[in-house]
């Protein structure tokens, strides 16, 4: 059973950084294609963007176009670990923040995901 667990959010000015890290346990991590999906108040889970691993220094990611230039993924396969690099925030970036694991691939459909962590929560307000 893979456990998955974030951190890092927090409250930010809009224009702000914020670095999330999902934490990852029991499971082959480096196989597993990784995402981030959001949720905001009184909306569907959305999603931000994945990642996988095909060997050596090689990795393909996806992000949806909200967030495109302002936010990366990246994974740490030695630390079981991967993270969502947010720059350039906005208002609208608020949300709650999940971290999710599947068997395989990467994949921007939350419904292909397998595991998945408890949130952390993002908040952009001045």
């Amino acid at each position: 059973q893979v456990q998955l667990v974030e951190s890092g959010g927090g409250l930010v000015q809009p224009g702000g950084s914020l670095k999330l890290s999902c934490a990852a346990s029991g499971g082959a991590f480096s196989s597993y294609g990784m995402g981030w999906f959001r949720q905001a108040p009184g909306k569907g889970r959305e999603f931000v963007a994945a990642i996988n691993w095909i060997g050596s220094s090689t990795y393909y990611a996806d992000y949806a176009d909200s967030v495109k230039g302002r936010f990366t993924i990246s994974r740490d396969n030695a630390k079981n670990t991967v993270y969502l690099q947010m720059n350039s925030l906005k208002p609208e970036d608020t949300a709650v923040y999940y971290c999710a694991a599947r068997i395989g691939s990467r994949s921007p459909l939350s419904h292909e995901y397998n595991y998945w962590g408890q949130g952390t929560q993002v908040t952009v307000s001045s």
